[in-house]
């Protein structure tokens, strides 16, 4: 009897071993990052170790690779005094583009949002506080996302919001299969670079070189719209872009995603 009881109490330590394990590697945190691309080619994305999981859930990073396609996407935590800016620089050009927002930038800039959407750009959550989703619960992940798809519902009459970026870039196995669950697809970028810092601009021609230096096909890039380089940089981008042949199109056009 007593010997069965010892097997039994191992059995059970042994699943809760295993189904511990599992749990850690459904939460472990992973930040979105990679090597740049450099001439034309694609950056590193297929290589780093987060790729299972970022195809397993349907999460953006890349549109066709085989053709000269940009998708332009901005994240807006707090407005800077640029978004304006912006938002002229796109309709002049005729250029459709994605701002990710927080719900104070929904509170403090209804005016802004709503010409997001009624200049004809897509408008996607980058939740409610900006948390790190890795570390919080679903019950809570779903209220972050659930109070700015709302606030922007009722500011706009945008009855849909289908994309979601996760605060920080920072994610997991969860986060995604949860955000899928909610109906988004998780959009992260194959552009960046460190742009957000508003106390280091360092000038239009670094944001100009910083983001043409990388292009490359089916590229979707991140910019911040607090940085000043960013809104001055911006139309000599799209120009110079259009230049070399490549076409701007909205999120919802992408139609291929690439893994590799």
């Amino acid at each position: 009897m007593a010997r069965n009881l010892k097997v039994i109490v191992m059995l059970m330590l042994s699943l809760l071993l295993v189904s511990g394990s599992a749990y850690a590697e459904s939460t472990q945190p992973y930040h979105f990052g990679f090597k740049k691309s450099r001439g034309g080619k694609l950056p590193s994305i297929a290589e780093e170790g987060f790729m299972a999981i970022m195809q397993k859930h349907e999460a953006v990073f890349l549109g066709d690779t085989t053709q000269k396609e940009l998708y332009l996407t901005f994240d807006n935590g707090y407005e800077n005094g640029y978004t304006a800016q912006i938002l002229d620089v796109l309709k002049e050009k005729g250029v459709p583009a994605i701002f990710f927002v927080t719900g104070p930038y929904v509170k403090d800039q209804p005016e802004l949002t709503k010409r997001m959407v009624s200049e004809g750009h897509l408008i996607g959550n980058h939740s409610w506080s900006h948390p790190d989703m890795s570390q919080i619960s679903t019950g809570r992940m779903k209220e972050e996302l659930e109070k700015v798809k709302q606030a922007v519902a009722n500011l706009t009459g945008q009855q849909t919001m289908p994309y979601l970026r996760p605060p920080r870039g920072i994610f997991s196995d969860q986060v995604l299969a949860f955000s899928r669950e909610q109906g988004y697809t998780s959009v992260f970028w194959s552009i960046a670079y460190r742009d957000w810092e508003t106390n280091k601009q360092k000038g239009r021609e670094f944001a100009y070189k910083s983001v043409m230096d990388q292009l490359h096909p089916g590229a979707v890039i991140l910019l911040h719209s607090v940085s000043s380089d960013n809104a001055q940089a911006l139309a000599q981008i799209i120009d110079d872009a259009r230049g070399q042949g490549y076409e701007f199109k909205s999120l919802d056009r992408m139609t291929t995603k690439h893994y590799r």
